[in-house]
């Protein structure tokens, strides 16, 4: 999967090697998915074009709408790109935030920034951190960064594995939540200590805080106390805002003040970017209150699953974490996913429901994984809901089991 996929993107997948016959198998699947009367989460893949302009239409025109509509475009990020970083940074508690068009550009400039400060060019860093796994190692190949490793276990990294690194780093990188894992994420106490550590170190902690958005239930915090345990964050618009994409880095004005050098330098001063500042201001105003009732609700959707394949004596399964630290978990079941991927097809074509979408297998073999977001939409979902719709993926899952055939995951 690649960045900023969740449980819908099909980029991958649209890349010229998949031909005619992937191109109908993701048409179906779309088509499946929009149908649907009952869903966890809506993708944004599966929104087509005229729907997503009427929902800008309508976020603009509301009466609780953060922006005048009446305002100018904006040229080269002023106007309202400028009132979403001011939002950003007042939000985070920071003195200043900047916009960037990618995630990806703005974790870049934040090392490339704080190496320069720092004098390393070592970020200590999680082999399962997005800048590893889904950035194509631009730390490395553009910026002439390096990693260096705490731990490779599937969590982050503990206070005593920053301290006990065998060479000096500049950059303590921490991804809240640690997508990869599982969406896992320390407690409380166990962060302060880590970014105490890197202190101790002389290093300065970086925030990949792209979901940081839902991370306030767990921890028990508010964001701008989240935020002040790092030099800078960088945020994202669309993972959990329902977005169209973009990013924000936030963190001292002297740092984003260089930062805005380097975006210019990386291509990311584009002329106008008023839809996607629009649609950022709609998620801060509408999403962002409503992700701590979402993780609370995780939590129910997890649990109902756990019983619902136990009920249908499925010889293995997994919902990982237990208890779901934001409102996206992984879930792991002992089918092919080419298998699964069919069911979930077939539970939306024949019942109007998506309880699960796309499928991988990442880990041994015989074993497929999904990662599952509960979002508005499944408030409306009770625990005896999800353990009827599981029970009915489960069904067909057994049908395709027991008739051959079904190897490539088309249908």
């Amino acid at each position: 999967m690649t960045d900023g996929t969740d449980e819908t993107d099909e980029a991958d997948e649209m890349d010229g090697t998949g031909g005619g016959t992937e191109r109908a198998a993701r048409a179906r699947r779309l088509a499946a998915w929009h149908g649907a009367e009952r869903t966890l989460a809506r993708g944004p893949a599966e929104v087509r074009i005229a729907e997503r302009l009427a929902a800008l239409t309508t976020a603009l025109t509301a009466d609780t709408a953060s922006y005048d509509g009446d305002g100018w475009v904006d040229i080269y990020g002023d106007g309202i790109v400028e009132e979403l970083e001011r939002r950003v940074a007042e939000l985070l508690g920071m003195e200043a935030a900047a916009f960037f068009p990618t995630g990806t550009m703005a974790q870049q400039v934040a090392l490339r920034c704080w190496a320069g400060r720092t004098g390393s060019p070592v970020v200590a860093l999680h082999p399962l951190a997005h800048l590893d796994v889904h950035e194509r190692d631009a730390y490395l190949t553009v910026s002439g960064l390096r990693a260096v490793r705490p731990t490779s276990e599937p969590r982050p990294p503990t206070a005593e594995e920053i301290r006990g690194l065998d060479e000096p780093f500049g950059t303590l990188a921490l991804e809240l939540p640690l997508r990869d894992a599982g969406f896992v994420l320390p407690e409380w106490d166990e962060l302060v200590a880590a970014v105490a550590a890197a202190r101790e170190r002389d290093a300065v902690v970086h925030f990949d805080g792209a979901r940081l958005w839902e991370c306030t239930a767990h921890f028990g915090r508010e964001l701008p106390e989240i935020a002040a345990l790092a030099d800078s964050v960088y945020v994202s618009f669309y993972k959990s805002l329902g977005g169209l994409s973009g990013a924000a880095l936030a963190g001292p004005e002297t740092l984003v003040t260089e930062a805005r050098a380097w975006r210019h330098r990386y291509g990311g001063q584009l002329f106008q970017q008023w839809p996607v500042a629009l649609a950022a201001l709609d998620g801060l105003d509408r999403e962002l209150p409503r992700l701590p009732s979402y993780v609370a609700h995780a939590r129910v959707v997890a649990e109902a699953l756990r019983t619902a394949f136990t009920a249908a004596g499925v010889g293995w399964s997994r919902v990982h974490p237990e208890v779901p630290h934001t409102h996206q978990f992984q879930v792991w079941l002992p089918y092919p996913a080419a298998v699964l991927d069919e069911a979930g097809v077939r539970l939306a074509e024949e019942t109007r429901t998506v309880l699960f979408r796309r499928w991988r297998e990442p880990g041994p073999p015989g074993l497929a994984m999904t990662e599952l977001t509960v979002a508005s939409s499944a408030l409306e979902w009770t625990a005896d809901d999800v353990t009827a719709a599981a029970g009915a993926f489960l069904t067909r899952v057994r049908e395709l089991t027991e008739a051959p055939g079904l190897t490539d995951g088309n249908g």
